[in-house]
């Protein structure tokens, strides 16, 4: 893959070559390869169907747990994310030591010390990575799902976004099953606190745990406003908003 250096941006196909815009900017490839058929049926190609297959089960995992936690997601903004979530599924897939090649799965890779490993820290928005953004100590409570972060200075301990005057914490339990995609949701309310000097204690607590045959996802999103004559809005559409998955039990 090549990229476009000309004065006069196209997109189709041309002698040959497809010009397309991606998010890198104006891209160019060759048209052509091997057929279709040859892939699906040559026992040369096993291990590309093997890939091919797996490849597809991990780009639908992802889809699977984003699809979980939209009621999080909504306002954080990555347009990488989809991407780096199934680079990330890769790692999940491929700590399933009991599968045959081409059929290892996210849901068993999970159940591992090294699966959990590969998720947990995740970042939804790469743009604002937690440990960028809160700059204080917090505890996380895996029997309540309650995050608390102790005598937090806002004004000193968060790495806020220009024009933001106040940030809600939220705290998230995730019980997700990904073999039957059975999944529950519990949030915590909104911790809304301004951003001044002035230190506060943040306990963010779910009202419930979630049930079910999955693991348990624990999540901390930070989201910030911006204060006008009283009303708080949303800072930018979430382009700063933070999301992380903290643990994984």
């Amino acid at each position: 893959m090549a990229k476009l250096k000309s004065l006069i941006k196209i997109e189709g196909t041309l002698d040959g070559l497809t010009f397309y815009k991606g998010k890198d900017g104006y891209l160019v490839r060759t048209k052509g390869g091997i057929s279709k058929n040859r892939i699906q049926n040559d026992p040369a190609f096993i291990r590309t169907r093997e890939n091919g297959t797996e490849f597809g089960h991990i780009a639908k995992s992802g889809k699977i747990l984003r699809q979980a936690i939209t009621p999080l997601l909504a306002d954080v903004k990555d347009g990488r994310v989809s991407s780096r979530l199934t680079k990330a599924m890769s790692v999940v897939k491929n700590a399933d030591l009991s599968s045959a090649r081409g059929q290892r799965q996210v849901g068993i890779g999970i159940t591992t010390t090294e699966g959990k490993q590969a998720l947990k820290a995740f970042d939804f928005n790469n743009n604002a990575p937690l440990d960028s953004v809160l700059h204080a100590e917090y505890q996380m409570d895996t029997t309540t799902g309650e995050v608390s972060i102790a005598n937090l200075n806002p004004s000193q301990d968060i790495n806020a976004p220009g024009g933001a005057t106040h940030v809600s914490c939220i705290a998230g339990v995730l019980n997700l099953d990904f073999i039957t995609e059975e999944k529950e949701l519990i949030l915590s309310p909104e911790v809304n606190i301004p951003l001044n000097g002035t230190a506060t204690t943040v306990n963010a607590t779910p009202p419930s745990m979630p049930v079910g045959t999955g693991q348990n996802y624990y999540f901390l999103k930070l989201a910030f406003y911006q204060e006008v004559n009283g009303t708080q809005y949303a800072l930018n559409n979430g382009a700063y908003n933070v999301l992380q998955i903290l643990d994984i039990v």
